[in-house]
């Protein structure tokens, strides 16, 4: 079995290098050399003693993360992503994630259990809302955990965020460079997170910064699924030819998934009758036809940086990285295109 001796020879630098990596004890090692010691480990397949280390620190070596019920007819491919990339990077800083079911009503009830019984060492926490009574308690009982998301700005906490509203930004000025001054937006409209709100205010701000009205029917909400993107083209075509939207900013792929498909079975031509920005760039939307134009999240960084922060508590070290939001990337495709005259 591979030890830190052959770590260090296969990466050629100290044991001492290897064994401050290998234990996140690594401040004053440069990002180049932390990633050839992991890559060397990698490589010949070396794995660090748990159990040792566990026994030493008084730890469990798990971090707790929940799985989401999702409602019927709905899915949120992001989450899973996001649990394979956590479990990925919690392994490569030594730990392991126990998945557990998180309850709609009192989810803060099975965090309270997982918390008293010592089975964990901390969580990582996702799809957090304002006056998140999980993060509430967590904080009351100086549990350590990480969010995937912001809450209320007076609760500090390590978290990691999409920017949502300068994504949203971004997106909605692209429609304007390509000529489009009826511009609707579609979300879901009673979530209580910043995810929507942060979104909703770049729409808002973008038109308003452009001079161009926000007329309340170009606004539509309701329940995240495809059914709410095909409920908000049935309505916008109800309004008078030269009322109606040219272009929709979707606040996620799965409402701007069933705009495409209402739009498509009245007869309208995706990327040139009407234009499409959705947000998460799920795997699908690159096999639409046309491909659909979306915002891209880092998945990957995001998991990496919130692991880092959490295991960075864990260990009594100072994190890499400082809560902060993170910049989606506008992957442009078929579906935007100028509107008609």
């Amino acid at each position: 079995m591979p030890t830190i001796k052959d770590v260090a020879r296969e990466a050629g630098v100290s044991i001492a290098t290897v064994s401050y990596v290998l234990n996140n004890k690594s401040d004053s090692i440069s990002e180049q050399t932390r990633n050839l010691v992991l890559e060397a480990a990698r490589r010949i397949g070396y794995t660090p003693n748990i159990t040792a280390r566990n026994l030493r620190y008084s730890r469990t070596g798990l971090i707790g993360y929940a799985w989401h019920t999702v409602a019927e007819g709905q899915v949120n491919p992001i989450l899973d992503r996001f649990t394979y990339h956590l479990a990925y990077a919690a392994e490569m800083a030594g730990y392991h994630i126990l998945t557990f079911i998180q309850p709609l009503e009192e989810p803060q009830a099975v965090y309270d259990d997982l918390s008293r019984a010592g089975r964990l060492d901390g969580f990582i926490l996702a799809g957090i809302k304002y006056d998140d009574p999980r993060v509430n308690l967590l904080l009351e009982r100086k549990f350590p955990f990480a969010g995937f998301g912001r809450s209320n700005p007076e609760l500090n906490f390590p978290w990691v965020d999409v920017d949502g509203y300068g994504g949203v930004k971004k997106a909605v000025q692209y429609l304007i460079e390509l000529g489009h001054r009826r511009i609707g937006f579609v979300g879901w409209g009673e979530d209580l997170s910043a995810t929507f709100s942060e979104r909703l205010k770049g729409y808002e701000t973008t038109l308003q910064e452009a001079g161009l009205p926000i007329p309340d029917a170009y606004m539509y909400y309701g329940e995240h699924s495809e059914q709410l993107g095909r409920d908000a083209f049935d309505y916008w075509w109800r309004l008078p030819e030269e009322q109606r939207p040219t272009a929709v900013m979707a606040v996620s792929d799965l409402e701007a998934i069933g705009l495409m498909n209402a739009a498509k079975e009245y007869g309208l031509t995706i990327g040139e009758d009407l234009s499409v920005i959705g947000f998460d760039d799920v795997p699908m939307s690159q096999y639409l036809s046309p491909p659909l134009t979306t915002l891209q999240q880092p998945i990957p960084e995001i998991a990496e940086i919130l692991i880092d922060m959490l295991t960075a508590i864990l260990d009594r070290r100072k994190a890499q990285y400082e809560s902060q939001l993170v910049q989606p990337l506008l992957i442009k495709r078929g579906s935007c295109g100028t509107p008609k005259a």
